[in-house]
């Protein structure tokens, strides 16, 4: 039986309620920029009492926000202010000292009146466009618990550095389902453990993603809805486990909201950052990897080196696999000595990662599934795996990739499971990650679901078909993902 979703409608009013994501100073120090450029406007009787107040609003509310980091959303609020400040008081203060107080007439007036609104207006228009992302509360029964280990190999050298001493080091993030903890528990922050990782992060982000820093400067300061190092769930036996691959130049926290809600439905989630490769990995010793991997303007060359960065990860993938193993059986840190049912897991991953998945899949036969978030396939010689799969897509349009369809189609028929393949209508490549929760909601950039219904439809088909690939829990899994999407269903035996 399907876990309950969280409604649409449920998601509208969240997404509504949540607005322009101000904060009580941000939104006080925005009225009294409005009463100040309209203050003019007022009855004569009003005017005194209102303009005081709303400049007395606006100074208590600007001046804590300056010592505690201004965002430059606030800036065209304050720009606004600082225009209408002077016409709204300088008559008070001419009155006070008992000199007739000056006006423009209205048609001088009210040009500077309409820009110090538009002005104003921009500040919450730009909040909204780029918020301090707020994560959904997850719907399953258990708490949320988070840590990060760096794990070793070492049997693998890393290839990217000429040290030939350098053994492949891969830093790995778990949300697992957690006890309750007490109201006002510290949340973990989102991109990093520390506000120096996250900074440090979403600096790097927005540099590969050739975005101005300051655009995104919200990012770094939202927290999620897990607790670092909470206490493992006492119940809920041994939980199934979810391997996570982010896209190229991504990182491990790109899908914290999907993982969040998957441990609260009793998955244990191990996303990775993938050093020389990810967009930055912070170290345990606090050295920053940037990432080595770009586009060379060449597409042979580019799609060679796209096939190589996805075999290094899908070796990756099998190796924290074989981590969780250890982890599981005390031979390893970590309280989930006894919980992880490494038998039962699932590789996944969004665009590259993906891909990363799809060959991992076939190479190591402990993985009991496999999830490719629009990824295309890159395994450079495609051989059959023994996993159901299942292939979420963005919506087909004039600007995919010609190739891309065939090429999973081609992959997807290999399986000697059932595979699945679901376009999902408005969805754009980044609807699969957190993207649509802290950039501008553009169609062509995060598709056109929304901030929350984009988070809704991913977690409902992952988790209708983890429920019954890894618990094997009755019901129509057809069905459940056919309401969200276009389904083509892949069957051992149907005609290639």
């Amino acid at each position: 039986m399907w876990r309950r979703a969280p409604r649409a409608e449920d998601d509208r009013v969240t997404e509504i309620i949540a607005g322009p994501q101000m904060s009580l100073l941000e939104i006080l120090a925005l009225l009294g920029a409005v009463v100040l450029a309209v203050a003019r406007w007022l009855p004569p009787a009003a005017r005194p009492p209102v303009t005081i107040g709303a400049a007395s609003a606006f100074v208590l509310s600007a001046a804590p926000l300056t010592v505690l980091g201004l965002r430059w959303q606030m800036l065209p609020v304050l720009a606004g202010a600082a225009l209408a400040l002077p016409f709204a008081v300088s008559p008070l203060i001419r009155r006070r000292a008992g000199r007739p107080a000056r006006r423009a007439r209205w048609w001088m007036a009210l040009p500077g009146s309409v820009l110090c609104v538009v002005l104003t207006a921009t500040g919450p228009a730009a909040a909204w466009a780029f918020p301090v992302p707020v994560f959904p509360e997850p719907t399953g029964d258990f708490a949320v618990g988070t840590r990060v280990l760096q794990w070793t190999d070492p049997d693998r050298p890393e290839t990217a550095t000429p040290e030939p001493d350098d053994r492949r080091t891969v830093v790995v993030q778990l949300w697992y389902p957690a006890q309750k903890s007490p109201a006002g528990t510290r949340r973990a922050r989102y991109l990093g453990r520390t506000e120096q990782e996250a900074r440090t992060v979403s600096d790097a982000l927005a540099r590969y993603a050739g975005l101005p820093g300051f655009l995104v400067d919200g990012v770094p300061r939202a927290l999620t809805r897990s607790v670092p190092d909470a206490p493992v769930a006492v119940d809920g036996g041994r939980f199934p486990a979810v391997v996570f691959s982010p896209g190229l130049g991504g990182v491990r926290t790109q899908n914290t909201a999907w993982a969040e809600e998957l441990a609260s439905h009793g998955y244990v989630v191990a996303a990775l950052d993938h050093p020389y490769d990810s967009a930055a990995v912070v170290l345990a010793d606090g050295r920053t990897i940037g990432t080595e991997v770009g586009s060379t303007g060449d597409d042979e060359e580019d799609n060679r080196r796209a096939a190589e960065t996805a075999g290094i990860r899908a070796a990756d993938l099998s190796f924290v696999l074989t981590q969780l193993d250890r982890l599981d059986r005390g031979g390893a840190e970590g309280a989930l000595t006894g919980r992880l049912d490494t038998g039962r897991a699932a590789v996944t991953g969004h665009s590259l990662g993906g891909a990363a998945a799809l060959q991992a899949a076939r190479q190591d036969r402990r993985f009991a599934a496999v999830i490719d978030l629009d990824g295309y396939p890159r395994d450079p010689t495609p051989l059959p795996f023994h996993q159901p799969a299942l292939a979420l897509t963005q919506a087909i349009g004039p600007g995919t990739d010609a190739r891309y369809i065939p090429r999973l189609t081609e992959v997807l028929k290999l399986s000697t499971a059932t595979g699945y393949r679901l376009t999902i209508p408005g969805a754009a490549h980044l609807t699969f990650t957190d993207a649509p929760l802290y950039l501008p909601p553009v169609p062509a950039m995060v598709g056109s679901l929304g901030r929350t219904e984009s988070r809704r439809v991913v977690a409902a088909t992952t988790l209708a078909f983890l429920d019954s690939t890894l618990r094997h829990e009755p019901g129509d899994l057809a069905g459940a993902l056919s309401a969200h999407g276009e389904l083509t269903v892949y069957r051992p035996g149907d005609s290639r």
